[in-house]
């Protein structure tokens, strides 16, 4: 799919028993013409009020947490089709940097990041996370979005800063240079299947993530349930 660097290569080709070194592959890629695709630097494209006194930073950066439904974070990116733009709201378990929930609306009212929530929520049964991060729009300031999030402590990025949510907004450039900007979008109905196809076929299930040791999210949580039930059970 001329998405993967010649790390993640290196690594599937040791796998799969070549004995190969990333210098090598790096070569080998630049013989044919092949690169992995890019990342535009991030750039600042809202500006919210500053409710310090309110919003508080309480994840800090640390992307790192545990256990799986520890720590959610969450973010709205915008999609181009030919009929107009529309927004997809994800939530992403830091533990393994797993899209636990989507919503693509035609708007961007609240409600649709209320939504993004509640999927989230069923889908995690009784193990809601301790913390969920957000940035500082209009969405996550809401009384909806208080209530929705409640028993969950709220944590904001400081005012214009997008690092403090970094891997949600990474996730977000990722979907869009791997694969969505392959295709011209035709509509709504043509973003959320094409949505669908990255993240519940590819994404979650199957591409190798260098922070979950060169497997996938639903790889890597399962190996974390495997060793945790194995202790246990020596226990």
């Amino acid at each position: 799919m001329q998405i993967y660097g010649a790390p993640k290569i290196t690594k599937i080709l040791r796998n799969m028993g070549e004995v190969i070194s990333e210098r090598t592959v790096t070569k080998y890629m630049q013989e044919l013409g092949i690169r992995a695709c890019y990342v535009k630097p991030y750039t600042i494209t809202t500006i919210s009020e500053d409710f310090s006194c309110r919003l508080k930073n309480i994840l800090k950066r640390d992307f790192s947490p545990d256990k799986p439904n520890a720590v959610w974070c969450t973010d709205i990116t915008y999609i181009w089709t030919r009929e107009g733009f529309v927004y997809l709201s994800c939530i992403m378990d830091l533990f393994s940097r797993r899209i636990v929930a989507l919503e693509l609306s035609r708007t961007l009212e609240t409600i649709h990041v209320v939504n993004a929530i509640q999927k989230a929520k069923l889908h995690a049964g009784n193990k809601v996370p301790k913390v969920i991060h957000t940035d500082r729009g209009v969405q996550y300031t809401s009384d909806e979005y208080y209530a929705a999030t409640n028993g969950i402590e709220q944590s904001y990025s400081g005012k214009g800063n997008p690092w403090d949510n970094a891997c949600i907004e990474s996730f977000h450039a990722l979907i869009k240079r791997e694969w969505l900007n392959r295709f011209e979008i035709r509509n709504y109905n043509h973003a959320y299947q094409l949505v669908f196809e990255y993240i519940d076929a590819y994404y979650n299930t199957r591409r190798i993530h260098s922070y979950c040791g060169y497997r996938s999210p639903f790889e890597y949580e399962k190996m974390y349930y495997t060793t945790h039930s194995a202790v246990k059970t020596a226990a």
